[in-house]
C-alpha cells in the first residue's frame, strides 16, 4: 500500500513548500498502476507433454496405390495455470497438432482453452478453437465412433458449438454426479442454444451418462435436437458399455438414429480384446448402415501397440460393403 503522507512529505520538501498537483497525480497513477499490475500475478507452472505416432491402413474398396496407406502423427499439449490469491484456479491449455487442420490458415495449431474456476462456482472453460457443448462432451458412441474410419458414410451432425461456446462444469451437489451446462452464442445463421450433460458414477464399476443439445436452427427454420444416452460397467476383466444418439429433426426434415455397443476382455493388465459395434437408422430410408470392429491392444510404459480390422456395410447406399484394417504404434512422453 502506498503511503499517502509519506508522499506528501518528500513532494513537499522537493518543491520548498508548495505542493505540485500534477507532480502528485503522475506519482498517485503510476502507484495505482503498480498495485494493480502486483495483484494481477501469481505463481503458477507450465507444463508439456507430448504424443506420437504410427499407422499402416488399408481400404478394400479402393485401388491398392490409394487403399494403403502410411500415416504419422504428433501433437504437443501445454497445460499450465495457479491458484490466485482470492482462491480462484486458472489454467491455459494449447494443443499444437500438425495433422489437424492441414491447408488452413491457423495451422498447426489446434485445440486451445481458457479455464477458471473454484471450489464453490465449478469450473468455466473458454475455448478459442475445439469448443465443446455440455452434449458433445459425452456423444462419442459406446464403441468410439467406429463409424469415422474415412469410410463414404459421413454421420450425422452433433450439437453446435464454435469459439462462442461456453462450458460451465458445476460443482458437486450429489456425491458421483457430474453435471455440465453449456451456452453457445449465436454465430454463422444459427440461433443461440443451451446443452447440458449428466453423468452419474456413484456406483462401483458403472457409468450412466444423459445430454440434450442441438444443431442450431435459424429464424427461418427449426434446428435439430440431439439426445445422448450411455452406460457402462465393468465386471473384473471384462468391461461393456451401450450407447444412444437421437437426432429429432424436424417435421419434413429425415431424423437419424445411432445405436451401439462395446464388449472388452482385459487378458492382462497390458493386453486387451474388445468387440464394438455401431448401427445408424435414417427414417424413410430402407436399409441401416453397421459398422463392427475387431481389436487388440498392448500396452507397456509409454508404447501401445493396437491391430484392428473394421467392416461397414450399406455405407450409404444399400449392400455397399467396405473393410480396413489398421495396424499402429503409438508413443506417449
Amino acid at each position: 500500500m502506498v503511503n499517502i503522507r509519506r508522499l506528501l512529505l518528500i513532494i513537499t520538501i522537493k518543491h520548498k513548500g508548495v505542493i505540485n498537483m500534477n507532480n502528485f497525480k503522475k506519482i498517485g497513477l503510476t502507484a495505482l498502476a503498480g498495485s494493480l499490475v502486483a495483484t494481477s500475478v501469481f505463481a503458477g507452472e507450465m507444463s508439456v507433454a507430448g504424443s506420437a505416432s504410427f499407422n499402416m491402413k488399408n481400404w478394400s474398396n479402393v485401388n491398392d496405390n490409394d487403399g494403403r496407406k502410411m500415416q504419422m502423427g504428433n501433437q504437443l499439449t501445454f497445460t499450465g495455470g495457479g491458484e490466485m490469491d482470492n482462491g480462484m484456479n486458472v489454467s491455459l491449455s494449447f494443443i499444437i497438432d500438425q495433422g489437424d487442420n492441414a491447408g488452413v490458415a491457423d495451422g498447426p495449431f489446434d485445440t486451445h482453452s481458457l479455464s477458471v474456476g473454484s471450489d464453490a462456482m465449478g469450473t468455466i472453460t473458454f475455448a478459442g478453437e475445439g469448443a465443446d457443448s455440455a452434449q458433445n462432451t459425452i456423444d462419442t458412441t459406446a464403441a468410439g465412433d467406429i463409424w469415422d474410419n474415412t469410410f463414404t458414410y459421413t454421420g450425422p451432425t452433433n450439437s453446435n458449438a464454435s469459439d462462442k461456446t461456453l462450458l460451465w462444469a458445476l460443482p458437486t451437489f450429489v456425491d458421483g454426479l457430474d453435471t455440465k451446462v453449456s451456452y453457445t452464442g449465436a454465430s454463422a445463421g444459427k440461433d443461440s442454444q443451451i446443452s447440458y450433460a449428466l453423468t452419474y458414477t456413484g456406483i462401483e464399476g458403472a457409468s450412466i451418462s444423459y445430454g440434450f443439445g442441438e444443431t442450431g436452427g435459424t429464424d427461418s427454420a427449426e434446428g435439430t435436437d440431439v439426445t445422448t444416452m450411455k452406460a457402462s460397467f465393468a465386471f473384473g476383466p471384462i468391461s461393456a458399455g451401450m450407447s444412444i444418439n437421437d437426432y429429432a429433426a424436424p417435421s419434413g426434415t429425415a431424423s437419424e438414429e445411432q445405436s451401439s455397443y462395446k464388449i472388452s476382455y482385459s487378458v492382462t493388465d497390458d493386453l486387451s480384446i474388445s468387440y464394438g459395434s455401431e448401427t445408424h437408422e435414417t427414417t424413410g430410408q430402407s436399409f441401416d448402415e453397421e459398422f463392427s470392429q475387431v481389436s487388440v491392444a498392448y500396452t507397456t510404459g509409454g508404447l501401445t501397440v493396437s491391430a484392428s480390422q473394421t467392416e461397414a456395410e450399406n455405407a450409404t447406399t444399400s449392400g455397399n460393403e467396405e473393410s480396413l484394417w489398421n495396424l499402429g504404434l503409438s508413443f506417449a512422453f
